[in-house]
């Protein structure tokens, strides 16, 4: 085989060429198995050690026979781990050659109807940040590739007013999102609402759940020794695993949505009566089951009360006053005083 910028035909329509350059710097590893896949694909008989050599720039640069034999060999096995079948093939001068052929190597049929690709398409775009966003993205371009109808198909014009996000600002969703996924304990520095300054926390966490807009980790809080909930923008600093393994049980995930959505707020337990400042608040005014005008620019309000209620009624600051439950009231100010003494 000539030495000359080698082609190979990666369609049957069109060929491509890899040019040769003066330049030393190394070749990225991912060009270097893109390239060598292309080749293996692109053949079609074996191609033997020396050609493929000769035929891509990166094995060029090797320093020595050995080198290349040490590259060529990792470079074929991280490719067979990636699942493409590579055929090593003896002819009669017992020369061994390598190929990839089409057919061992080409998808099953994909069959998912337009509105399961709509489904798997509106899911990736979802995330649009974190390390999920590539995952997502890469796997959706797959399916395409391999003859997944177009979401929008589906949906025409609708698809485009309807982009919901997962919004992903804290620092702890990625390393808490590995732990939860590799089983690991972490601490990390937790910052109450009551608490002057923030408190180091032992966790086993079990699950990251979105909540209006928040993030939440449920676990084993290992001080306490009881379930917690903790609200990821709290959460200060870096998230540190620990060694060992869970000292409690992880229990059903939907057993902890619920727990989260129980600490958020969303299951309500009882009825808050609280004032609200005439024209502010309409989250609030959404979620009442009644409401009054007392005059001066107050009314009154009827809202479920679950666990979390007090830390969204600080946000609304002096807009809000709560009238009962007592305890409710007694959160809601330890909150407030808390924030002013912060």
């Amino acid at each position: 085989m000539s030495r000359d910028p080698w082609a190979v035909r990666s369609s049957g329509a069109e060929a491509v060429r890899w040019k040769r350059c003066g330049a030393s710097m190394a070749i990225a590893k991912a060009e270097r198995l893109m390239n060598l896949a292309l080749c293996l694909l692109g053949t079609r008989r074996p191609l033997s050690k020396r050609e493929l050599r000769a035929s891509i720039e990166a094995y060029l640069e090797a320093a020595s026979d050995d080198a290349f034999n040490r590259m060529f060999e990792r470079d074929k096995d991280d490719l067979r781990e990636l699942g493409l079948v590579i055929e090593t093939v003896e002819n009669l001068d017992g020369e061994v050659g390598y190929l990839a052929r089409r057919d061992s190597n080409r998808l099953p049929p994909i069959t998912l109807d337009v509105e399961e690709a709509a489904a798997l398409g509106l899911a990736a775009r979802v995330w649009q940040q974190a390390r999920l966003a590539g995952a997502a993205s890469g796997a959706l371009q797959k399916l395409r590739a391999a003859g997944m109808p177009e979401a929008e198909d589906a949906f025409d014009d609708r698809q485009s007013a309807l982009e919901p996000r997962i919004p992903v600002h804290e620092a702890a969703f990625e390393p808490l999102m590995l732990a939860c996924r590799d089983r690991r304990p972490v601490t990390f520095e937790y910052r109450n609402s009551t608490a002057a300054r923030p408190q180091e926390r032992q966790v086993e966490p079990w699950t990251l759940e979105c909540w209006r807009g928040h993030w939440y980790l449920a676990g084993w809080d290992r001080a306490r020794g009881a379930e917690r909930v903790f609200r990821l923008s709290r959460i200060t600093g870096r998230v540190r695993s620990r060694a060992g393994a869970f000292t409690a049980p992880v229990p059903d995930v939907s057993t902890v949505r619920e727990t989260v959505e129980r600490w958020a707020g969303e299951t309500a337990t009882r009825t808050a009566r609280i004032r609200l400042r005439t024209g502010c608040g309409y989250p609030l005014r959404a979620r009442a089951a009644s409401a009054r005008e007392l005059g001066g620019g107050w009314d009154e309000l009827e809202i479920p009360y679950g666990h979390g209620l007090d830390a969204w009624l600080v946000e609304f600051g002096p807009d809000v006053v709560v009238v009962e439950p007592a305890d409710l009231r007694a959160d809601v100010l330890d909150r407030l005083r808390a924030v002013a003494e912060g």
